[in-house]
């Protein structure tokens, strides 16, 4: 294994007028032609969130001089994950799907301040679903949806921030956890209760605990979800979380645990002072389980320890078998995707705890080579919530990544050629 420094032309998309950004990386913001692209776009470079922040949702047409085209506005958002803003898959290309709050709050739902709006390019118009979404399957059929109130609690940095305070919170409630939800018809359902998640091969750690789940991913197929259950006693503490990596089918059936990070914690004794914690700590935690993508419809690559070593692994769904990504090149936590479930991996790191720069990388599997293709620095005052990570996202055709990044001082998209690399 080697590793080999290649930066690519880096275009700027956006203005400084106004902030832009999209959000995570396990779903790319390019459409099937390549030609739009999906983003946020608020007035500030950062900002806390309170929940009454607005950010204006659209696309920029990358073939009319990057014009930034508004189609809707929401206050369900965080810097992180944005609205969770994506393009309705399948044969419905031309729509957009993102998260959205009530004028009303609805009690008979189960999160009665969030919705999903659906946004039709062609037409212009718009319609709601129920229930607010976090991913929407390949096909475009079903979305999966989770209760983002919980997280104001567990992990405020993806939370939408509620207009009528913290909601009381059971630790493993049985009508809350993994929601499926038809993108036609807006009927839903409970798959996975947490818990259901707490019973199955439950362990000491999570008698006292709340449980959450994260990172939801369907495969290429639409027929396997990944997420992973989390669960802790110290919620001001990320590096008190536990984690799970599981697998199940896409009606919450035939589950299968492919990971377990349970550990004993020694930040539970008293007067353990959670400020002394750093800002990226958690994401460099020789415990963590983080950023699960599927690669194909029986591979899922994770950062997360195995048989007491933490790397990039790539588990077999099917068997469980787990094998070390890039050792000895890959050494610490990223957001990785593969493109088409090929060779070719793009991913990044936390940045520098002294330069404060933040690499983007290809991996080039079937060569073991890592190949540096940018660094970007960001602010080191911006502090978790407000932290803007690269969060890299691949073009339909592999030529292009797409980033989020301060490093010019704006909040914006940027576009990396990683085509001479890749061709």
């Amino acid at each position: 294994m080697t590793r080999q420094t290649q930066f690519c032309p880096v275009r700027k998309i956006g203005t400084g007028d106004t902030h832009h950004f999209f959000g995570y990386y396990n779903k790319s913001n390019f459409d099937e032609a390549g030609r739009y692209l999906l983003a946020q776009q608020v007035p500030m470079r950062t900002a806390d969130l309170t929940g009454y922040q607005t950010a204006e949702v659209g696309y920029f047409d990358l073939e009319d001089n990057d014009a930034f085209s508004v189609i809707g506005e929401t206050t369900t958002w965080n810097w992180q994950m944005g609205a969770q803003l994506q393009w309705l898959g399948g044969s419905n290309s031309r729509k957009v799907i993102y998260n959205t709050r009530r004028d009303t709050p609805d009690a008979a739902l189960p999160y009665p301040e969030y919705q999903t709006t659906i946004h039709d390019l062609d037409t212009g118009k718009d319609r709601t679903l129920p229930l607010p979404v976090y991913i929407v399957a390949p096909n475009g059929k079903s979305a999966f949806c989770v209760d983002y109130s919980r997280f104001q609690i567990t992990h405020p940095t993806i939370c939408y921030r509620t207009h009528h305070g913290e909601p009381y919170l059971a630790l493993a409630p049985e009508d809350d956890g993994v929601f499926r939800m038809d993108t036609k018809t807006g009927d839903y359902e409970l798959i996975l209760s947490l818990a259901d998640l707490k019973r199955f091969q439950t362990v000491p750690s999570m008698d006292k605990a709340i449980h959450w789940v994260t990172h939801m991913e369907m495969n290429p197929s639409s027929s396997r979800l990944l997420f992973i259950h989390r669960w802790t006693e110290r919620v001001e503490d990320e590096t008190c979380f536990l984690h799970r990596l599981f697998t199940c089918d896409a009606d919450g059936k035939n589950l299968r645990l492919l990971e377990c990070s349970d550990h004993p914690l020694p930040q539970l004794v008293d007067g353990f002072d959670p400020s002394q914690v750093g800002t990226f700590d958690y994401e460099k935690s020789e415990y963590q389980i983080s950023h699960p993508l599927w690669k194909g419809d029986h591979h899922v690559i994770v950062w997360g320890p195995h048989h007491g070593e933490i790397h990039y692994h790539l588990y077999d769904d099917r068997t469980g078998e787990a094998d070390v990504v890039g050792r000895g090149e890959l050494d610490e936590n990223g957001h990785m995707t593969y493109f088409n479930g090929g060779n070719w991996m793009i991913s990044d790191t936390y940045p520098d705890d002294t330069t404060n720069e933040r690499f983007l990388f290809l991996w080039d599997s079937k060569a073991e080579i890592r190949i540096d293709v940018g660094a970007f620095a960001t602010d080191p005052n911006l502090g978790k919530e407000n932290r803007c990570d690269l969060h890299p996202r691949w073009s339909k055709n592999g030529q292009l990544v797409c980033i989020d990044s301060i490093h010019a001082g704006e909040r914006q998209l940027y576009l990396v050629d990683v085509s001479p690399i890749v061709s």
